[in-house]
């Protein structure tokens, strides 16, 4: 006889949360992120590897959208914008002690 443990059943309820959060977690801008790669191309000459701390917000009732791209050279730039600017403002991190 199959037996379902209290463990499984938990599991599988996160695994569905999971996997329901992810759904809905659909970008209003899916581009942002390759606009932002094409702009670091070509003003800072960057070749994004990948990205961190990306965020997309709400202030004042204009999408927000912000990350920070590691270039393949090893340096890192925080890019940001609100819309409704087309374009993002760069800056480039630099050495920072926590």
């Amino acid at each position: 006889m199959f037996r379902i443990s209290q463990r499984t059943i938990t599991a599988t309820a996160a695994m569905a949360l999971a996997l329901t959060s992810l759904a809905h977690a659909q970008s209003a801008n899916p581009a942002w992120l390759d606009q932002l790669s094409e702009q670091l191309a070509m003003e800072k000459q960057c070749a994004v590897d990948y990205y961190v701390n990306m965020k997309e917000g709400e202030l004042a009732g204009r999408l927000t959208f912000e990350a920070r791209a590691q270039c393949a050279d090893g340096r890192q730039f925080d890019g940001s914008l609100t819309e409704p600017a087309d374009e993002f403002t760069i800056s480039e991190c630099g050495n920072q002690v926590c």
